[in-house]
């Protein structure tokens, strides 16, 4: 496994991505201001940038920043925001389909929410709830960003985006304003369903109680922090080599410093609010081989969307990193290509 890497080699940049707005409201502040919050630091890729952006609570959310590789002229695409899922953080996005999606014309921007990797802390036992963290995601994008982006979400991330989209779809229904911005569109990435992942643990428990057992002491228990073999079934394909494994278990750990969610909070909140089918175009991924989120559930937040749901093949729950990773990017990209046809 690769040595811990210290903040010194943090690639620093004070250039503002030129599709970041530039007004006089807060600024985001570039990184390198401060101690490192996790334990094993992400050496960002070639391109990437890393921004600390002030929430009007004062506290500092961490973006990673990777802009368009072709600014030739032609039709602006949307900006991409990704909203990561528990024990994650920006850097998961970072890794692989950040560069993946830059060199195809899109302003990348992934977010660490509150208490979760670089970015600051509440003073909470939780780091929020479903709307207070997508209300953090709003913030970012209103103060931030010229155009409507497209919001993807993975897993629990996935979530928070659906409740983002009900805020939206509320606004267009009453007419009044919304803190939520517009959005081009929505991607949902191996997202926990519109109710919650009760529905799943219960399937397990009756269908495949080993599974269960598993997925409660990985996840619950936290047993993919000290098991290699563990954090491997749970999150990737069989065929991921150990010293990757071994690399993201690693920064899994530093990332999640305090509880995303309280569950018990969460789900007397859900299932996330239906309100009518609205212009915000919606895509629907799973993958074949996911661990925790099954079939099942990726088709239920299909059906409550009224959006037929892809399944990736020969993909784990971490699409973004798993061996196959391109997989699930080249679906979103060809989905992203329609988007803009529609659009024209």
């Amino acid at each position: 496994m690769a040595a811990p890497l210290c903040l010194c080699a943090y690639p620093l940049s004070t250039r503002t991505p030129s599709r970041l707005r530039t007004s006089s409201k807060p600024r985001a502040r570039v990184d390198g201001v401060g101690a490192p919050k996790m334990a094993v630091q992400y050496e960002l890729r070639p391109g990437q940038n890393r921004l600390l952006h002030e929430l009007s609570s004062g506290l500092s959310m961490e973006v990673i920043v990777q802009e368009s590789a072709n600014k030739s002229g032609g039709d602006l695409n949307p900006p991409l925001v990704f909203v990561h899922g528990s024990y994650h953080a920006a850097w998961c996005w970072a890794e692989h389909w950040l560069p993946f999606f830059s060199s195809r014309g899109f302003d990348c921007f992934a977010v660490s929410l509150l208490g979760q990797g670089e970015s600051d802390a509440p003073s909470a036992p939780v780091a929020g709830s479903l709307q207070t963290h997508a209300a953090d995601v709003a913030d970012f994008i209103d103060k931030k960003l010229n155009l409507p982006p497209v919001l993807l979400g993975h897993s629990f991330g996935g979530l928070i985006v659906q409740y983002y989209i009900a805020n939206i779809r509320n606004k267009q229904c009453t007419g009044r304003d919304s803190l939520f911005p517009d959005l081009e569109g929505a991607v949902l990435v191996c997202s926990v369903p519109p109710s919650g992942n009760s529905g799943i643990v219960w399937r397990y428990l009756f269908t495949k109680p080993i599974a269960a057992y598993k997925v409660t002491r990985s996840l619950a228990a936290k047993g993919f922090q000290t098991s290699l073999p563990l954090c491997k079934e749970t999150f990737f394909s069989a065929a991921m080599e150990d010293h990757l494994v071994q690399r993201y278990q690693e920064l899994m750990k530093g990332s999640s410093r305090m509880p995303l969610f309280d569950l018990r909070q969460l789900n007397a909140s859900l299932p996330v609010p239906s309100v009518p089918k609205s212009s915000i175009q919606l895509l629907v991924v799973g993958a074949s081989d996911d661990f925790i989120v099954d079939a099942q559930g990726i088709r239920e937040t299909g059906e409550y969307y009224d959006v037929p749901p892809i399944c990736v093949e020969g993909v784990a729950h971490d699409m973004m990193l798993d061996c196959w990773w391109e997989k699930g990017a080249d679906v979103i990209l060809s989905w992203l290509k329609g988007l803009r046809k529609d659009q024209r």
